[in-house]
């Protein structure tokens, strides 16, 4: 992975949260963008792939030993090592948090693993997400929930990059996590209700703002994954 020059944030999280909220509200529309020409996506029966790499594995990270599905969603986790691991500066500690929730132990030096979703459909689920642009290492984003909601259901959200294959030092295309927050409080949602989460988002120095994009997804009460939504495709 390359490193970045640090972003700094001009004044404290709590100001860079009010004006991103302020900016998001003032938007004249939160209507969820069409998907982009040639763009599929996933159906509510797909499976998510979630492939774990750990930060000193730069072999598991150029030549994966598991593509990606071609039916699906894909998350790419870095999980940490040690700090003098290459890939260090893109494994978020909560990658070892979320391994062990999918029901696969997190990775260890020279390691990479898999873990498989499949979501749920016909529940009457409403899920979509959207950001507003970077703002000094900031991006805010907003969430919504509602229809039905399974009991104990925990919500996520996440920045993702997007890497096409050959860059980053990857022979396959990567999607990324870059920065996650979670578990966001669902139990106010009910079949008439909604529950709109608006947050900002510190994006790592290690990334490009403009190949983030805002993901969302509900873990069950087992720890795997049974929606999911992007700011192209929400989840109806």
């Amino acid at each position: 992975m390359t490193c970045r020059p640090p972003v700094k944030a001009c004044g404290s999280p709590l100001v860079a949260m009010l004006t991103l909220a302020t900016a998001l509200v003032a938007r004249a529309s939160w209507a969820v963008p069409a998907a982009a020409p040639g763009l599929s996506c996933p159906g509510p029966r797909a499976l998510v792939q979630e492939r774990f790499t750990s930060a000193d594995c730069l072999d598991c990270w150029q030549r994966p030993s598991a593509p990606a599905t071609t039916a699906g969603w894909v998350l790419d986790w870095i999980s940490p090592t040690t700090p003098e691991a290459a890939m260090s500066a893109a494994a978020p500690i909560e990658s070892k948090e979320r391994a062990q929730r999918s029901g696969v132990t997190p990775p260890v030096a020279q390691q990479a693993l898999v873990a498989h979703s499949a979501l749920r459909s016909g529940n009457g689920l409403q899920l979509s997400v959207q950001s507003g642009p970077a703002w000094s290492g900031y991006i805010g984003v907003q969430l919504h929930v509602g229809g039905r909601v399974p009991r104990n259901a925990t919500g996520w959200l996440a920045l993702v990059e997007a890497i096409p294959a050959g860059e980053e030092g990857s022979t396959v295309r990567r999607e990324l996590v870059r920065a996650v927050t979670g578990p966001l409080p669902l139990a106010a949602v009910r079949s008439a209700h909604r529950v709109d989460h608006l947050l900002a988002l510190r994006w790592p120095e290690t990334a490009r703002p403009e190949r983030l994009e805002a993901r969302v997804w509900l873990e069950g009460e087992s720890g795997r994954i049974i929606a999911m939504a992007s700011e192209r495709c929400p989840r109806r």
